[in-house]
């Protein structure tokens, strides 16, 4: 991940040697994910090494136009739980209501954070606060050896785990590992060289995302608005901005982002509508293709996959970094309690942990694409009315808002909070 003081990464790596001592649990990718799992596990006492291919780089300062991310309030509860949180609380802005609909159909869904007992579903952050304050709890780990920049060459098994190849600016180092983690990300050399293949479908569509200023307050509400063309999202941000998430067919990616910034708030009013009154000051755009990208399995022998290495998902409900945060959050939680971080009961037991998690998230973002978004005029009676259930019906109403903050299945324990 990027980050700052980047001498402070090398004073803590061992003199260059043709094989180092044992890197304790190897980490290979240090975006979000990877430097989550590495903070928990350094919180554990556990040792462990995380490999980064990017210099260590301060993004000190804020932009108008910069990327945000919508957090779960189980994934707060973990990122406080080991220690991220307090750096980053006060440039975060609370969801307090989730609104769901799609257009020109009669249902909707409203959720009310007082209603469920909670001061919040959820809050969104630009991405670069949680990297600084991802940044400044590594800093402070004690037991964590960071290799960074540094670029994965080899892996092989080793009679005790697997002996890694790494390559950095002070030369060539061999780690061995009794754990392997794979945390880098949708095109994985890890998950490659495990041999795990990986189930892809490509939704022909690209995300735009971008920072508005609505004329009305967005009183700390959450859009989330479906469509023929794809989702469209409205986030709360300080200020009184909000983030833009549009989605657009892929063969209109092109088209869209040559538009004008005129012409792509029509097309965002279009899309959005008038909730918010008039929108305004679009920030900088970029087209993201989106697609889904599953790993067949999450382990192999004494390797494990978390985060995007493990499964990628369409940004509708943006569930990645939450869902990647849990996968690592309870790793940490397994391997806390091991003799052997790589044993294989152990991996089994975090597979199945994982797996209602994994699989229902997976399944409601793919589902809610192939049944809310397609054009479908005979399914409309039936989509407004399963918005409306959601939106009365008490029992419905609590499932949709434990699973919308991050509780499913078997959470890891660092999440998990008193709810009513």
């Amino acid at each position: 991940m990027r980050g700052r003081r980047a001498g402070a990464y090398h004073r803590r790596m061992s003199p260059p040697a043709h094989t180092a001592p044992g890197a304790g649990v190897l980490i290979v990718g240090g975006g979000l994910v990877g430097a989550s799992l590495a903070i928990a596990l350094d919180a554990a006492g556990i040792p462990a090494t995380l490999v980064e291919a990017a210099t260590p780089r301060a993004d000190a300062q804020p932009s108008y136009d910069e990327r945000n991310l919508a957090l779960a309030r189980a994934t707060v509860n973990g990122l406080a739980a080991i220690g991220v949180w307090p750096h980053a609380a006060a440039q975060a802005t609370p969801i307090r209501h989730i609104h769901v609909s799609r257009a020109g159909e009669f249902g909707s869904a409203r959720l009310d954070a007082a209603k469920h007992g909670v001061d919040a579903l959820g809050w969104t952050l630009p991405a670069r606060e949680l990297g600084a304050a991802l940044l400044r709890r590594l800093d402070a780990c004690t037991r964590l050896t960071r290799c960074a920049p540094a670029k994965l060459e080899a892996l092989e098994p080793h009679a005790a785990g697997w002996r890694a190849r790494v390559h950095t600016a002070e030369g060539e180092r061999t780690l061995d590992t009794p754990l392997l983690v794979g945390a880098d990300g949708t095109e994985s050399f890890v998950r490659a060289r495990l041999g795990i293949e990986a189930e892809r479908h490509d939704y022909e569509q690209a995300l735009f995302v971008a920072t508005v200023t609505p004329e009305r307050a967005h009183a700390h509400r959450a859009y989330e608005r479906f469509s023929d063309d794809g989702p469209v999202a409205l986030l709360p941000l300080a200020e009184g901005r909000c983030g833009l998430v549009l989605t657009v067919p892929g063969e209109q990616a092109d088209e869209v982002a040559a538009l004008d910034d005129a012409g792509f708030l029509a097309l965002a009013q279009r899309r959005f509508g008038w909730k918010l009154g008039r929108l305004g000051r679009p920030g900088r755009r970029h087209p993201y293709a989106i697609r889904r990208v599953a790993a067949q399995q999450l382990t192999g022998p004494r390797a494990v996959l978390v985060g995007n290495a493990a499964q990628t998902v369409h940004p509708i409900g943006a569930q990645g970094f939450n869902l990647g945060l849990r996968d690592a959050l309870t790793l940490a939680e397994l391997v806390a309690g091991a003799a052997d971080p790589g044993d294989a009961a152990l991996l089994a037991r975090y597979a199945a942990r994982r797996a209602p998690d994994r699989e229902g998230t997976m399944a409601m973002s793919h589902g809610l694409v192939r049944l809310a978004c397609l054009e479908q005029p005979a399914l409309a009676p039936l989509r407004s009315l399963a918005l409306l259930a959601c939106d009365r019906v008490a029992p419905l109403q609590s499932l949709l808002a434990r699973r919308g903050m991050g509780f499913r299945g078997e959470p890891p324990r660092a999440v998990l909070e008193r709810l009513p």
